[in-house]
């Protein structure tokens, strides 16, 4: 339940809140012109670059697999001997916020949200069948539990309705999906249920990321989604994906008219993927079309030998409905991954992203928030089980008329400082059980 770890108000856009007041604490200064023309100048070159080579969300993995499994930002799976596997995840953390917010809290995540304490992000466990020309049918069950997964219940307002009355029974459902592989072409998978998001490079499981932290624009995007989906490989490099989902977020209830979305995946080489992924569904209480919402995701991904170079671009839009004003809102933002394994067990990874959101519709403030990440990595594996340590550093600046981070105590009863800036130093250990 979001309320525990994270101003429900701040991420109300996209959980299904209201939008916070102008009175959220102390009113940060809104960005520079300079600021602007570098958001301006940066989007246009990533759109650009994305756009033009028609790129592609979901990194590369397989949208079928478990917590969006290790093909996804540069890990490799290896294929399974058996089609039946099961597996156990843990997610352990401590986070220095130099900020000491009194709250605990870092304002504008999802994922993440606690610092200053240790936690335990997620405990996952799973079970899954593949499906293949042997053995056409699929299926997928998993539970999770953790910081991470509170995050993930909207909060009932006008605009975005209520959410499901079990949603939080239901954010605790990794997966629930059957899977069925049609003797169609090359072959067609029809998938019903919850499964992997489509969108997005990182996944919502930090050990399949290259940073311990996931991007802004990963909080933003569906982790998950409920519906049905068929995908299709058409040749050796180009696989497309159709789907019809409940909605945005699957644990909100604004209204009873399902979105749609499409991805399309083309590998240029072996070395250079580009995927695209379209969204476009009706996510207010309002189900006119002129209130529908429409979101790109773009991604180019890059991969030799122990480097791997990844860039992903998003951009939404949608009209408020007239009872939040009426406006055509939008909001985009973009992050550049880097990962070099110098060593076999080490790798180091850096990630540069920005995140603007001009009409506070997902983040639930009006604010452009930059970052940078560094993370250094260290992966120990025994058996069926394997260990990845990470020590990460992140700066993040927040500007805008309600931009900031929580930092010390109250400044007026029930309200937290804010403060432009933050430094973050995170101290993780990730355990995983796979019987493949």
């Amino acid at each position: 339940m979001l309320g525990r770890h994270q101003d429900r108000r701040t991420l109300s856009a996209f959980r299904g809140g209201s939008r916070p007041s102008m009175q959220t604490g102390v009113i940060v200064r809104a960005g520079t012109i300079i600021d602007l023309l570098k958001i301006g100048t940066l989007s246009t070159v990533m759109l650009t670059s994305a756009g033009s080579f028609g790129a592609l969300a979901a990194g590369t993995e397989e949208v079928t697999s478990i917590a969006q499994t290790e093909s996804v930002a540069g890990y490799q799976d290896e294929k399974p001997s058996t089609l039946w596997r099961y597996g156990l995840y843990l997610d352990l953390s401590y986070a220095v916020d130099f900020n000491f917010p009194e709250n605990h809290q870092w304002r504008s995540k999802v994922t993440t949200q606690r610092v200053n304490d240790p936690n335990l992000n997620m405990a996952l466990a799973y079970v899954r069948k593949d499906a293949n020309e042997s053995s056409r049918w699929g299926m997928e069950f998993a539970l999770q539990t953790g910081r991470d997964v509170d995050g993930e219940v909207p909060n009932a307002s006008q605009r975005f309705g209520d959410p499901y009355e079990p949603a939080e029974t239901f954010s605790r459902f990794s997966r629930a999906n059957v899977s069925y592989l049609a003797p169609v072409g090359n072959g067609l998978t029809l998938t019903a249920g919850l499964f992997n998001s489509f969108i997005g490079y990182e996944s919502f499981y930090a050990k399949n990321n290259f940073n311990y932290t996931r991007a802004y624009i990963s909080d933003y995007a569906p982790y998950f989604m409920f519906g049905a989906s068929a995908q299709y490989r058409f040749s050796d490099t180009v696989k497309t994906a159709f789907y019809v989902i409940n909605r945005y977020n699957f644990l909100s209830y604004p209204n009873h008219l399902p979105g749609y979305g499409t991805q399309v995946s083309w590998a240029a080489s072996s070395e250079l993927t580009f995927t695209q992924n379209l969204y476009y569904g009706p996510d207010q209480s309002n189900t006119q079309l002129k209130y529908w919402r429409f979101f790109s995701d773009s991604i180019v991904e890059w991969k030799r030998g122990d480097v791997t170079v990844a860039m992903a671009y998003d951009i939404g839009t949608e009209r408020a409905i007239p009872e939040s004003g009426g406006e055509q809102e939008f909001w985009t933002g973009g992050a550049i991954w880097t990962r070099w394994q110098f060593a076999q067990p080490w790798a180091v990874a850096i990630r540069p992203e920005l995140y603007y959101d001009p009409n506070g519709t997902l983040t639930g403030a009006r604010q452009f928030i930059k970052a940078v990440t560094t993370t250094l990595e260290y992966k120990w594996a025994y058996a069926w089980t394997s260990t990845i340590f990470r020590l990460e550093y992140r700066f993040d600046n927040s500007t805008g008329p309600q931009g900031g981070f929580y930092s010390g105590g109250q400044v007026t009863p029930g309200v937290i400082g804010l403060t432009p800036s933050q430094n973050l130093l995170f101290f993780s250990a990730l355990w995983s059980f796979d019987s493949r």
